[in-house]
């Protein structure tokens, strides 16, 4: 891979951290129940706000993985143990994503007396299809990765 295109990817890796960090601290000053809350009660007295941050952590370790696994590709080894544990972290991530979000739909839809439940599971409903996506992909390419390190590991002629 070119090193102009390793350089650009890990650019949008981190634009996206930045823009998920971004969103993180400003949505919950523009939402509605919150308009007239201080600071501290946005940020302090609101549990599924926790929860969200707290749920949001393997988002950010996928992407410091994905990060990594970049600079492998970029060292020209991607055909290592470190890439194989970058992915399978990867699909960890994704998975414990879709976890925090089953568990969230499951509070929200137990405990909320709304009416308007159909908006928020729409969007878990969306990122967990995303996250079983990108676990898919990861174990497709853990495995093709394993596949290969095991190859070349067992050619003597492949390691010169």
């Amino acid at each position: 891979m070119k090193r102009a295109s390793i350089v650009f990817l890990r650019l949008v890796i981190v634009l996206v951290a930045i823009g998920a960090v971004a969103v993180l601290l400003w949505e919950p000053q523009i939402e509605g129940r919150n308009a007239r809350a201080t600071p501290f009660e946005i940020y302090f007295r609101d549990p599924f706000l926790a929860y969200a941050y707290v749920a949001s952590i393997p988002f950010f370790v996928a992407l410091y993985q994905a990060f990594k696994l970049l600079g492998d590709v970029g060292a020209n080894q991607i055909f290592s143990q470190a890439s194989i544990t970058a992915m399978r972290i990867i699909r960890f991530c994704a998975l414990a994503i879709v976890g925090f979000v089953v568990a969230g739909e499951s509070i929200f839809i137990l405990f909320n007396d709304s009416d308007d439940r159909a908006g928020g599971v729409v969007i878990g409903v969306v990122i967990a299809f995303g996250s079983l996506a990108v676990a898919a992909a990861a174990a497709m390419f853990e495995g093709i990765l394993r596949d290969a390190v095991h190859r070349i590991g067992n050619n003597p002629a492949a390691q010169r």
